[in-house]
């Protein structure tokens, strides 16, 4: 039996078919091949509020959040798609981040060790981030803090591990081969539910 997987599109674009939105959809082909199950949320789809106090964190999830919370529980890997936006995840994603991770679901409230309080622990990720600058660039010179903080402050902290990155560097002048190369490395990660 396949890995079940969930992909989390976080191009807040979900109006149009971008480079994050290619790489995903190969992705997905990929391990549907390979026999793995695959899901998908969208959180530019679901037009979630912002949370502003940490009693709105606390509180009860929206059904649209409960019904993410769920596909991220019956996942076994999460694959991540972005674009660097102002050197980070788009707001729309960090914002449906926030929502998903409420206590009792992503953390224990109750832990009295806050580095052990994750809950989404048996689970490993993938984080696919698309940009503008080259990739060595983002990852020697601005030391890929997007990808970081993602990986440790996130869903480490969720308990999630081992977490894998793919940067994909100058996407706004990958030409139609470098493309396809891009979609064909998607496809085999897909294929190794990596």
């Amino acid at each position: 039996m396949g890995t079940r997987i969930l992909i989390v599109q976080g191009h807040p674009d979900g109006g149009r078919q971008h480079l994050c939105h290619a790489l995903a959809a190969a992705y997905a082909d990929g391990a549907r091949s390979a026999g793995h199950e695959v899901d998908a949320v969208e959180p530019a789809r679901l037009r979630l509020p912002l949370l502003v106090s940490q009693e709105e964190w606390e509180s009860a999830a929206p059904p649209a959040v409960e019904a993410a919370q769920e596909a991220i529980r019956r996942a076994q890997h999460l694959a991540f798609f972005y674009p660097l936006w102002l050197g980070d995840m788009p707001a729309m994603l960090k914002g449906f981040m926030e929502q998903v991770a409420r206590p009792g679901f992503a953390i224990d409230p109750a832990s009295r060790n806050p580095l052990r309080a994750g809950l989404l622990g048996g689970r490993s990720a993938r984080l696919v981030v698309t940009m503008g600058m080259p990739a060595l660039a983002y990852r020697w010179l601005y030391g890929a803090h997007s990808v970081r903080l993602m990986h440790r402050n996130i869903l480490g902290f969720a308990g999630i591990d081992p977490v894998r990155s793919t940067i994909v560097g100058g996407a706004g002048t990958l030409d139609p081969a470098r493309v396809e190369r891009w979609c064909a490395r998607l496809h085999a990660l897909g294929a190794a539910a990596r």
